[in-house]
């Protein structure tokens, strides 16, 4: 047992390590662009929803946040099934994988998180140098690997948009070689400035998923801003009327 218990700390502390040494991409991300929360939605269910789910987040919150509406205001059913569900699921069911988790575990070791969160648990740079970082490793299950997380458990979903990608190795540490330099060898159906965008949507969508009311509440804050200027020349004016007959 405790073997095993610093074994699992150890893979933890290699991880950080080799996550230190991998440099976060920035990246931009506008949740006023509506079109581009679209799209990454659109990549989402594409390519992530079979294994990931969003069980924080129901289709009918996302199809109005998204604007998949009719002229009367109420959800375009018929524009939201045909586009971003592809199960059975209700309006009203929360975004949840149709993929049993006994399968899971015998595919992948483990169950596939839910993403719900996953864009305040990490940051967007994280998920955009991640979801930019697999590269074809041989030694690996799936055949990839990831530069950020290293031995990741998951296939690179995202490999026909990208292409064929390779790492580069420099130098040694801890005796094995550290890639730090990925090169595409093999385009793919995207160019990179088109899959550079088509990941940025995606981010996009997931900023928006972790905290779906972000808008909202800056919306709020200007209101509250403007509410407290008023009250700190009121307040001013007050002190002053209190302090005149002390001078």
């Amino acid at each position: 047992m405790r073997k095993i218990l610093w074994g699992c700390i150890s893979a933890f502390i290699w991880i950080q390590v080799a996550q230190a040494e991998v440099k976060l991409l920035p990246v931009s991300i506008n949740l006023h662009d509506k079109a581009s929360v679209q799209r990454g939605a659109k990549l989402f269910m594409n390519y992530c929803s079979g294994c990931h789910s969003l069980r924080y987040m129901r289709f009918n919150r996302m199809a109005k946040d998204l604007g998949l509406t009719t002229f009367t205001g109420d959800i375009d059913k018929d524009l939201l099934m045909s586009n971003l569900v592809f199960t059975t699921a209700k309006l009203e069911d929360p975004i949840q994988i149709s993929m049993p988790a006994e399968d899971a575990l015998q595919w992948f070791g483990r169950v596939p998180p839910d993403l719900s969160l996953s864009a305040r648990k990490y940051s967007p740079e994280w998920l955009y140098t991640y979801l930019k970082g697999f590269y074809v490793d041989k030694t690996r299950p799936f055949g990839v690997n990831n530069v950020l997380f290293p031995d990741v458990a998951m296939p690179n979903v995202l490999a026909p948009l990208a292409g064929k990608v390779i790492a580069i190795p420099n130098g040694l540490i801890s005796g094995a070689h550290q890639p730090t330099r990925l090169v595409l060898i093999e385009p793919g159906e995207m160019n990179e400035r088109q899959f550079d965008s088509a990941v940025q949507d995606l981010v996009t969508f997931m900023v928006y998923v972790a905290e779906p009311v972000k808008l909202i509440r800056y919306r709020i804050g200007w209101f509250v801003i403007f509410f407290l200027s008023l009250f700190l020349i009121v307040a001013y004016q007050l002190k002053k009327t209190y302090w005149r007959d002390v001078h």
